[in-house]
């Protein structure tokens, strides 16, 4: 989930636990696949739990879908990016899982953040955060990322 405040810095968390301690990354957390949970209801639910903002899914838009294969060399994922059309009006408190903090998308190259985000991630939000895209990824250990462009809105 990326959010930014009205002068455009993204919010991201500090991560007070593995995986990425000491890192940071946007929000986001995993769809609640028993219950029936849309990626949309997840990206609405976990911006509320971890930041207290109240959105709904109108306010958001899906530019990107990731398959992603052989994560941490254990398991598949599907990742949905969205991009919260609505401010964020204040830092979030601190919490369990770590602190806030406001970045312009210049100072984030600086950070400490998750290699995966730097070399995949972040490109993908540059490029296409106001269109969709979807796309496979290969995290197979020991080899450098290889993602493949599967369509692009």
């Amino acid at each position: 989930m990326f959010l930014e405040n009205s002068s455009g810095e993204q919010l991201l968390l500090l991560r007070a636990k593995p995986p990425n301690l000491g890192s940071w990354s946007p929000i986001g957390g995993k769809l609640e696949t028993a219950t029936g949970e849309s990626p949309f209801e997840c990206a609405v639910r976990e911006t509320q739990e971890e930041t207290g903002h109240t959105i709904t899914a109108g306010d958001l838009h899906l530019f990107a879908m990731i398959a992603e294969k052989a994560y941490e060399g254990q398991s598949h994922w599907l990742m949905f990016l969205f991009r919260c059309k609505v401010p964020i009006l204040g830092l979030p408190p601190a919490m369990s899982e770590g602190q806030f903090g406001f970045f312009t998308r210049a100072a984030i190259e600086q950070l400490a953040i998750p290699e995966t985000d730097r070399n995949a991630l972040w490109p993908i939000y540059d490029q296409y955060r106001d269109r969709f895209v979807s796309l496979r990824a290969d995290c197979a250990p020991g080899r450098p990322i290889a993602i493949q462009i599967e369509q692009v809105t």
